[in-house]
């Protein structure tokens, strides 16, 4: 069965940061993109990272270019993102997802919020 499982958020002013993990099972890992979505109260889920497995070629979308890093640790099958200069607008549920023959399979959102 295919899991993921998010985790990491937490409350952070304005300007600090946090590490949110992606921890899989029941694929293997290696083969797969991960890619992370947030979803803000109000609006839609919106995808903001992804990182190839094959290259390690990555994605970020513009709101958080030059702020986010994602990674990856193969062996313990898990995909970081590295958010720094965190703003009020990153405030939102976090997750992550794989796309595994041709299904979407999300993780529970882990809850980012950022105070002014």
């Amino acid at each position: 069965e295919v899991q993921l499982q998010a985790s990491g958020g937490g409350l952070v002013q304005a300007g600090g940061s946090l590490r949110l993990s992606c921890t899989a099972s029941g694929f293997t890992f290696d083969d797969y993109a991960i890619a992370w979505f947030r979803q803000a109260p109000g609006k839609e889920r919106e995808g903001i990272s992804c990182m190839i497995s094959s290259d390690g070629s990555t994605y970020y979308d513009d709101s958080v270019k030059g702020r986010f890093t994602i990674s990856r640790d193969n062996a313990k099958n898990t995909v970081y993102l590295q958010m720094m200069s965190l703003k009020p607008e990153d405030t939102a549920v976090y997750y992550c997802k794989v796309s595994y023959y041709g299904t979407d399979y999300w993780g529970k959102g882990t809850q980012v919020t950022v105070s002014s």
